[in-house]
This record gives structure tokens, sequence and C-alpha cells, in this order.
């Protein structure tokens, strides 16, 4: 079952038993009726309010300074509101809805094309992950290509012929290396990409952009037994593989965004790399970054160099 469809079964049911709630107790108790599909619907917010609880209880030993209560806050309102989005309606419902964007290559003589951008999605996810960034890149000019990576539970070794592919069609549309942005697991997909391309790779990026990607594993993984969740505990043998392939050619070409509220990715200094340029956006959840608008803003920045 791809993830689309295992969300949309998802949302779903969550809809049906709050309105199967309401039917039951309609006639006895209004409130208790309304209360309880309320509180069935909210349930998912108080479980990302168990996900920073655990990121603050793991980050004590981490070098980033622990985070002001006031901004764990903000950023676990901020994301039950993106994650809402992404989960509840742009990846299971509208991840087919705008197409991938490849321009015709420019004529002869012509100014170079805005350079393209690949998008690579994280653990759980699909293309629809990143449906505000369509309109923005095409606006400005960028071809894009979104992947979805299956099998949603496989060995992220398995994603590279996927990027692979999207890396070369996009290249093809604008005749420039593109930038590739990795969330989450994405960022790894890519480096895994990187590593089977082997020399060649650096040279077929611009550069290589990951947010919240848990480049040193993330203790949230003990939560997974899927292939691709237990390759990303700390220290698995697979992540040591990954970072002993690397060149330090390869690390400078990553920009990696990392956060002291990123409440899936913990702690904070596993989404770094070293040789990396590693920026910090303190008060940054997990989804919110993709949308940061400073990391946005960042992003297109490094699209727009030459």
């Amino acid at each position: 079952m791809t993830n689309a469809r295992w969300q949309q079964w998802m949302v779903a049911a969550q809809l049906a038993i709050a309105a199967g709630w309401v039917a039951w107790l309609w006639p006895h108790s209004r409130g208790w009726a309304v209360g309880g599909a309320a509180a069935w619907l909210l349930g998912p917010r108080l479980w990302l309010g168990l996900q920073f609880a655990l990121m603050l209880h793991y980050n004590r030993g981490d070098p980033v300074p622990r985070p002001p209560a006031g901004r764990v806050l903000r950023a676990w309102w901020a994301e039950t509101q993106w994650a809402t989005w992404v989960f509840g309606w742009w990846q299971p419902f509208r991840h087919a809805a705008v197409a991938d964007w490849l321009p015709p290559p420019p004529a002869a003589g012509a100014p170079a094309a805005p350079r393209g951008v690949v998008l690579v999605h994280g653990f759980l996810c699909n293309r629809g992950f990143w449906t505000p960034w369509f309109a923005l890149l095409r606006r400005r000019g960028h071809a894009f290509v979104a992947v979805t990576l299956e099998p949603p539970f496989g060995s992220i070794d398995g994603y590279a012929g996927t990027i692979d592919a999207a890396v070369r069609r996009v290249a093809e549309s604008t005749g420039r290396p593109p930038l590739v942005i990795g969330h989450s697991m994405g960022g790894l997909a890519v480096r895994a990409w990187l590593k089977a391309c082997g020399n060649a790779g650096t040279a077929r990026v611009h550069r290589v952009v990951t947010l919240g990607s848990p480049h040193a594993g993330t203790w949230a993984a003990r939560f997974s037994r899927s292939e691709n969740g237990l390759q990303m505990l700390p220290g698995h043998p697979w992540l040591q593989a990954l970072a002993g392939a690397e060149t330090a050619a390869c690390r400078a070409r990553f920009t990696c965004f990392y956060s002291d509220c990123d409440n899936v990715v913990y702690p904070a200094t596993t989404a770094t790399l070293e040789g990396a340029d590693n920026r910090f956006v303190p008060g940054t959840a997990h989804v919110q970054m993709a949308f940061h608008p400073a990391v946005l803003g960042a992003c297109l920045e490094i699209a727009g160099q030459p």
C-alpha cells in the first residue's frame, strides 16, 4: 500500500470514528458527543506533545542549549498546524494534484535557465509534502521534480534510482546541475544516492540542502520496525558505512539545517554533518522546518546562485 492510500484510510477512519461517537451519544448527551469527538480528533496534537517531551529529555546532553518553554510551545503549536495539512490533506489527497514542471531547454544563445530543484521527502511521506513549494518554484522559473520514495518501508539504498532519474530529468531540462533538497530521511536518501554514484555524484549537483535530516541517526527511530526506520538508529552500521564513504569535497556541497525544537530528529546535532555548512534555526519543529520563511528563503538563495 502506498503512503497516500494508507494516509487516506487513516483520515477516513479518524473522521468515521468521530462521526460514529457523535451519532451514538447525541440523543443522550450533546456535550459528551461533541466533546468526545473533539478529543478524538485532537489526539494527534497530544501525541506531538509527547514527542516534544522526549526531545527535551534526550537533548539534555547535546551541545545545543536547551530552548525556553515559550519557544517549545510555539514550535509545538506550529507543528500541529503543519502536520495537519501535510498528513491530513496534501499527502493523502493532493500528492498528484500538481505535476512536476520541466520547461523546454533554452534555445541556443538564449540566457541560461534558472537552476532546477529536486525535492526529496522523508519517512512516511510522499511528494505531496512539498505542495506549497510548487507554485513558488514555478513562479521563480525553477524547474522541479518532487519524487515519491517507494516502497515506503524499504531500504534507503533502494531509493537511489528514483533520485538519480529526477536529477537527470532536471539537469536535461535546464542544462545545469540542480539543487537537491531533502527533508528528514530524504537527506539520507540523497547521501545514499551520492554514494551509489561514486566520484561522479558530486559533479551532478549544485548543492544538497538537508532539512532536519538524521545524519547521525535519531533516538526516535527506536519506535520503528521498518528497514529504513532501523537504518536511522544512532550508531547503525548503515549510517557508519554511509559516513565512511564520503569525501571532504562531497560534504562541502551540503547545507544542513537543524533546530533545538526538532521533535523527530534528536539530539539536535545529529542533524549536522562535519564539513558541511550547518545552519541553526532556533525554535523550529520537524515538519515546520520545510516551510519556515528563513529556510525557504535560504533555499531559494542557494538555487539562485550561479
